[in-house]
């Protein structure tokens, strides 16, 4: 787990104490490209090559898959995290928007930051794919996600994201304390073993914003969904992209803001009968 112990100071109810709680690691990583600096992001240690994969492929920099010995560790922290490294990427492949690299430190917050332009994030990626979804499944989804998220059962300070099949299959689930991290690492592992096409759905624990929406347009995943609320330019992208947005995922209930001909009602038809 990336979590490490801090102690704090209680107050609770007129009282003080003395506690020591579970916090989750949050620390810089450098990326360069071919020895050029790309960008500084703050994320939660592990999954290095899954994180730079996904962002790689999802600002449109660079769409191959990244060997393992493309990838050069520069330099580790104190406590043995990796800090700096460098990637070896064929110049003939990497794409125009490496030209928009960023350059400066992206927050774990933020997953725009140092961009110069809002047309810069945009995707212009289409989904067409006609896969239907009941909704009923998307509740076993979330709960397979939320028993996988050990660091925020420890923490509580850490976002997840969830590649899932049609049928509710889990592919792959990562954790971080920045949710667009999350989605780059998913996306990431998606690519590097070749199973974007059996996902069909992201699901996200937190609240999805336009960034959010624009990473899983630029894989074509059909359905996203999160268990709070979208930002109204993740629904205008998401209806713009022809994806299914569905937030409010919670309590055997969800509010579906993008595209809802993916949505099986046949529990509806049958109590209209």
């Amino acid at each position: 787990m990336k979590t490490n112990s801090y102690n704090g100071l209680l107050f609770n109810d007129g009282n003080f104490s003395q506690v020591n709680d579970m916090l989750a690691i949050e620390e810089s990583l450098s990326i360069a490209i071919n020895e050029e600096p790309f960008t500084v992001t703050m994320r939660t240690p592990g999954h290095e090559l899954e994180l730079v994969q996904g962002l790689l492929f999802t600002e449109g920099v660079y769409r191959q898959r990244i060997n393992a010995n493309q990838l050069q560790i520069k330099s580790s922290g104190p406590k043995g995290f990796i800090t700096s490294l460098n990637l070896v990427l064929p110049k003939e492949n990497l794409l125009k928007d490496f030209a928009a690299s960023r350059n400066i430190i992206s927050a774990s917050s933020c997953g725009l930051c140092g961009r110069t332009s809002f047309e810069e994030t945009l995707s212009t990626n289409t989904i067409n794919d006609d896969a239907k979804i009941d909704p009923r499944i998307l509740e076993c989804m979330f709960a397979k996600m939320s028993e996988a998220q050990l660091d925020f059962r420890s923490s509580g300070g850490t976002h997840a994201a969830a590649a899932f099949s049609i049928d509710g299959e889990m592919i792959a689930m990562f954790e971080d304390i920045g949710r667009h991290n999350a989605v780059d690492k998913v996306i990431g592992s998606l690519v590097l073993n070749q199973t974007i096409s059996k996902a069909k759905c992201i699901t996200v624990s937190g609240r999805v914003s336009y960034e959010i929406v624009n990473k899983v347009q630029a894989v074509g995943i059909p359905v996203l969904a999160a268990v709070s609320a979208p930002s109204s330019m993740a629904v205008e992208n998401a209806v713009a992209a022809g994806m299914t947005l569905i937030a409010f995922c919670r309590s055997k209930k969800l509010t579906v803001y993008a595209h809802p001909e993916r949505i099986l009602r046949t529990e509806l038809v049958s109590n209209n009968k």
